[in-house]
C-alpha cells in the first residue's frame, strides 16, 4: 500500500513539474529593438505546453556575446531550463550555442547563426537563414532589372554570411556584387563607406544590418546623394527601421518572412492563419502596427515546443538531462509544422527547417509594409 501511495505521488509530481524555458534577448543595447519584440510575444504565451506550466524566465544580454553566455550557463546550471531560447542578436547566438553544446540542452536560436556541425547538435533556427532570404531578394531584384549591387554590412558573422551567400545566389542569376564595405555594430556613422558606394554607382546597395542599427547606414546612403535601389536584410524588418529611417527609407526594399504581411497573403498559404492570430493578438496588446517578424520567431518557439514537448513527456519528466535529450529528438522527428513564418521541417540532420521559398520582398511606403509581387 505504502508503495502503491509512493508510486502515485511520484507520478503526480511529474505531472506537476514545471517546464522552465529559459530566454536571453537583448533588451538594451544596438538589438534591443528586435528583443523586446521578441520578449513581448512570449508575454502572450500560453501558461501550459503540454500540460505542464511554464516557468518562463527572460534575461537581457544587451547585444553582449559575453553576456549572452552568462545567462546561458545561468538559465541551465542554476535555474534548471529544459530549453534556452535566443538570442536575436546573431553575435549573442553564436556564443550562447557553445553552452548549449556543452551542457546538452536545446537551444532555439532567435536569428539565423551558422556554426559548425559538431556545435549545432543542440542548436535550431527560427530565423530564416541567409541563403534563403537571397534568395526572395535576387528573384526580386531581377524583376527590377538589378545587374550590380553594392553592399555595406556588419563586420561580423552576420554581416560576412550576408555578403557570402548573397554573392553566390546573385551570381547564379547573373548578378554582380561590385563594391563591399564593412562597419562595427557600434559605429555611429558610415560616412566614409557611404562615399565609396556611392561613386561605384551600382544599381543597388544591399545593407546587412539589424534592428535600429539599420536605419543609420540606410540614411547615410541617401544624404550622399545615391538614387538606386536600397535592399535591407531580415534583420532590418521592424518598426525601427521606419521609424528611425523616416523619409530617407522610403521606398527602400526589406526581404522578411511572411507575418508581417500575413493578411496579404493568398488563403493556401499555410502561415496565413496562425500569422493574423498572432498579429491580431499582438497589436491588439501592443498597438497597431507594431506587428513584426521577430515577435513571430518568439511565437513560433512556442509553437515547436507544444509539438515536440508532449513527445518528450513520453519518455523523461522536466528538469532532467533525459527529458532534454528527449526533446532535441522529438524535434528532430516532428515532421512539418506550420508557424507563422513559413513551415518547419527539422530532422537530425537538418536544423534550420524552412524551405526556400518562405521569404517574401516588402517595399516601405507611405511609412508602412507593401507586400511585394513574387
Amino acid at each position: 500500500m505504502l508503495a502503491a501511495l509512493a508510486a502515485a505521488a511520484l507520478l503526480s509530481g511529474a505531472a506537476r513539474a514545471d517546464l522552465t524555458i529559459g530566454v536571453s534577448v537583448p533588451l538594451t543595447g544596438p538589438a534591443s529593438g528586435l528583443g523586446i519584440p521578441a520578449k513581448n510575444a512570449m508575454a502572450l504565451w500560453p501558461t501550459t505546453i503540454g500540460g505542464e506550466k511554464v516557468n518562463l524566465i527572460i534575461l537581457d544580454d544587451a547585444t553582449d556575446p559575453t553576456l549572452g553566455v552568462k545567462n546561458a550557463r545561468k538559465l541551465i546550471t542554476e535555474d534548471k531550463a529544459d530549453v534556452i531560447v535566443g538570442s536575436v542578436a546573431t553575435p549573442v547566438a553564436v556564443a550562447m550555442a557553445g553552452v548549449a553544446t556543452e551542457l546538452q540542452t536545446v537551444q532555439l536560436a532567435l536569428s539565423p547563426i551558422e556554426l559548425p556541425e559538431s556545435g549545432g547538435v543542440w542548436t535550431f533556427r527560427l530565423a530564416h537563414s541567409v541563403e534563403v532570404m537571397s534568395i526572395a531578394m535576387v528573384a526580386h531584384m531581377k524583376t527590377q532589372g538589378v545587374k550590380t549591387v553594392g553592399f555595406v554590412g556588419y563586420s561580423d558573422a552576420y554581416g560576412e554570411s550576408w555578403l557570402r551567400d548573397f554573392t553566390r545566389v546573385a551570381k547564379e542569376s547573373g548578378i554582380s556584387v561590385v563594391a563591399a564595405e564593412r562597419y562595427a555594430r557600434a559605429d555611429t556613422s558610415i560616412t566614409g563607406q557611404a562615399l565609396k558606394l556611392t561613386s561605384a554607382n551600382p544599381d543597388a546597395i544591399l545593407i546587412a544590418a539589424s534592428g535600429s542599427g539599420s536605419a543609420m547606414p540606410h540614411k547615410a546612403l541617401i544624404e550622399r546623394g545615391y538614387k538606386g535601389k536600397v535592399y535591407q536584410t531580415h534583420g532590418a524588418a521592424s518598426r525601427d527601421l521606419i521609424r528611425l529611417g523616416g523619409k530617407d527609407v522610403e521606398g527602400g526594399f526589406v526581404t522578411s518572412g511572411p507575418v508581417i504581411v500575413a493578411d496579404k497573403l493568398p488563403d493556401s498559404n499555410p502561415s496565413k492563419k496562425i500569422g493574423i492570430a498572432l498579429n491580431d493578438a499582438y497589436e491588439k496588446a501592443y498597438g497597431a502596427g507594431t506587428r513584426n517578424q521577430f515577435a513571430g520567431h518568439a511565437w513560433d518557439a512556442m509553437l515547436i515546443l507544444q509539438k515536440a514537448v508532449p513527445e518528450a513527456l513520453k519518455k523523461a519528466k522536466p528538469g532532467t538531462p533525459a527529458f532534454r535529450a528527449a526533446l532535441k529528438d522529438a524535434i528532430e522527428n516532428g515532421g512539418r509544422i506550420p508557424v507563422s513564418q513559413g513551415v518547419l521541417n527539422y530532422t537530425a540532420k537538418d536544423h534550420w527547417g524552412f524551405t526556400p521559398d518562405t521569404g517574401v520582398v516588402l517595399k516601405i511606403v507611405n511609412g508602412d509594409w507593401k507586400l511585394e509581387p513574387r
